[in-house]
């Protein structure tokens, strides 16, 4: 039985409803107690508890992309741990990689709370955090502590601009947290589509987006993997010229995508904590409102680049299903947060076991073959169809 959807989830959720924020905070606390490199019996007895229920290890799960070793495709999305402090136990939670931050090279509290909510109508969520971390340099201090426990799976950092530093001096500014992250990070990822700092969107613009992919490719002489992360509002032609940037500054990649700022079709009228009606209520949504759009997205990447260009799949997967519609789609990595949340720690497991047999089912040997099968199999019909 899980306990997490049996128990927990209902008494915190329903029962007690507690602040989201403050359940995030105590979470993060926890996770960090439980480090891997703890000296307390406790910890360490807890955390191999949670490697042999959660984690499973399946030599077809596994894929080497841009130069590092994903052991599963299921990654956890940045937002979740800003600051690095649990970045040594996601492994232990099953996590074939995580991303950290997003994070600013100046320390920045965020917006005012209440600032996080839950939809669960619409197995959403709706954040305006607006990038609250503690700078750059606060992190580079901690991965260089836990350094030498985050070798199991690969790291990434996602950067954002600072909420004080102008956008015509954003370039610089990506490029000051970069410089003093670099060598900590496996790859790193360019967010500019958080609707949560002011102006931030307009960077997503080919003329301004340019300037930062340039200014961090110079930079970059460990040639360390770098994707830009995207908004689902976009309109195609935008998306079409955020694929050419990628190409003309040779990113690893991009992930698809960040939260929706619309609000159509929500279950969700009004938001409990501030009575006020959910259209009115400043912030991005993620989970379940913007699965489709998401997925629909990494598909035009994959028609677009044949393939070419790795897309990381985010945005509403809560089960096995929603991880292999986005795989087959385009998609070479998958990210999980908001599903994460309702679903429990088990959600890993189960998606990972799903794809398994999703392979199984297919006939397939590994995760990889999986990757654009979609739109595969849609070519070789179109060819048979002409053929016949």
């Amino acid at each position: 039985m899980d306990i997490y959807q049996a128990a927990i989830n209902p008494l915190l959720f329903n029962l007690l409803k507690t602040d989201p924020e403050w359940l995030h905070q105590k979470t993060i606390q926890t996770l960090n107690w439980l480090s891997p490199t703890s000296n307390r019996a406790s910890s360490r007895w807890v955390n191999q508890f949670l490697q042999r229920s959660l984690c499973l290890s399946d030599r077809r799960l596994s894929q080497t992309l841009f130069g590092l070793n994903f052991p599963n495709p299921v990654g956890l999305a940045a937002g979740f741990d800003k600051d690095g402090v649990a970045a040594d136990i996601w492994p232990s939670l099953g996590f074939g990689f995580a991303e950290l931050g997003t994070v600013t090279f100046v320390p920045q509290p965020g917006n005012p709370p209440p600032r996080l909510f839950r939809l669960p109508l619409d197995k959403a969520a709706l954040n305006r955090m607006g990038f609250n971390n503690s700078g750059a340099a606060a992190l580079a201090t901690r991965l260089k502590q836990k350094q030498a426990d985050l070798k199991l799976i690969p790291i990434g950092i996602n950067l954002g601009k600072s909420k004080v530093t102008p956008l015509d001096a954003a370039a610089d500014d990506y490029l000051n947290s970069f410089r003093l992250l670099q060598d900590l990070g496996d790859y790193f990822v360019v967010n500019v589509s958080s609707p949560n700092t002011p102006g931030l969107r307009s960077l997503q613009d080919a003329a301004m987006l340019g300037q930062i992919l340039d200014v961090l490719q110079q930079a970059n002489h460990a040639r360390k993997p770098i994707f830009v992360k995207i908004a689902p509002d976009l309109e195609w032609e935008a998306i079409a010229d955020i694929i050419t940037l990628a190409q003309t500054y040779q990113l690893a990649g991009i992930i698809a995508t960040n939260t929706t700022i619309r609000r159509d079709d929500l279950q969700t009228k009004i938001i409990a904590q501030t009575g006020k009606p959910i259209q009115e209520e400043a912030g991005g949504i993620s989970g379940l409102p913007v699965r489709s759009r998401s997925t629909a997205i990494i598909r035009f990447i994959w028609q677009q680049t044949q393939g070419n260009l790795p897309v990381i799949g985010v945005g509403g997967i809560f089960s096995p299903e929603d991880a292999w519609e986005k795989i087959t789609a385009g998609a070479s990595l998958v990210q999980v947060y908001t599903g994460w949340i309702y679903q429990g720690p088990m959600i890993v497991r189960r998606i990972l076991t799903g794809l398994l047999a999703k392979l199984e089912q297919n006939q397939l040997t590994s995760i990889s073959q999986a990757i654009g099968l979609e739109a595969k199999m849609t070519t070789q019909s179109k060819t048979s169809d002409k053929n016949s």
